[in-house]
C-alpha cells in the first residue's frame, strides 16, 4: 500500500476512530489522541501487511483496540512534574459545556466490562454490524451478540 492510499484510507476513518477511542477512554480526549496516534503509527508501520481480506476501517479499529487494551495494562505510575501548579488552567464556560455533555453516558459506560464497552460503542456509535464487531473484537458473532445484550441491560440499569 502507498504511503498516499493510507493517507486516503485513514482520512476517511479517522473521525469515527477518534469517537470509538474517546468513548472507550471515558471522554479522556487527550488519551484518546494519544491512543489514536500510536495505533495510526502502527498501522502505517503495518501498512503492507493490509491484504484487504476485511474492511481497511475493521483493521484498522483492530490495531486501535488493541493499542487501547496495551494502555490498560500498563501501570499508573505517573506522577506531576514540580511545575505543575503552572500548568493547570481553569476551562472557559465552552470548553466545560462540551467536556460534560455526554458525562453521564461515559460515567455510564466506564461501569461496563470492557468487553462490553467496546461491542456498545462499536455497534451505536459506530454503525458497525455484528460481523465487523466480531472481526474488529476477535471473538464469535454470537459472543458479540450476548455482550450486546448484557450491555444494554446493564446500561439501562445504570441510567435509571
Amino acid at each position: 500500500m502507498t504511503q498516499e492510499r493510507f493517507i486516503d484510507l485513514v482520512r476517511g476513518e479517522q473521525e469515527s476512530l477518534r469517537r470509538f477511542l474517546l468513548a472507550l477512554c471515558g471522554g479522556d480526549s487527550s488519551l484518546a489522541d494519544d491512543i489514536a496516534q500510536d495505533a495510526l503509527v502502527r498501522a502505517y508501520v503495518a501498512s503492507g501487511s493490509f491484504l484487504g481480506l476485511s474492511k481497511f476501517s475493521t483493521w484498522l479499529f483492530r490495531i486501535a483496540y488493541n493499542c487501547y487494551l496495551d494502555h490498560l495494562r500498563k501501570p499508573r505510575f505517573e506522577t506531576l512534574p514540580t511545575d505543575a501548579p503552572q500548568m493547570l488552567s481553569v476551562p472557559s464556560a465552552d470548553e466545560t459545556d462540551g467536556r460534560f455533555r455526554y458525562q453521564k453516558l461515559y460515567q455510564a459506560l466506564n461501569m461496563l466490562q470492557e468487553k462490553e464497552k467496546a461491542v456498545i460503542v462499536l455497534f451505536y456509535f459506530e454503525d458497525r454490524s455484528i460481523k465487523e464487531i466480531a472481526s474488529i473484537l476477535q471473538m464469535p458473532s454470537g459472543t458479540v451478540k450476548y455482550h450486546l445484550s448484557t450491555a444494554r441491560n446493564h446500561l439501562k440499569s445504570i441510567l435509571q
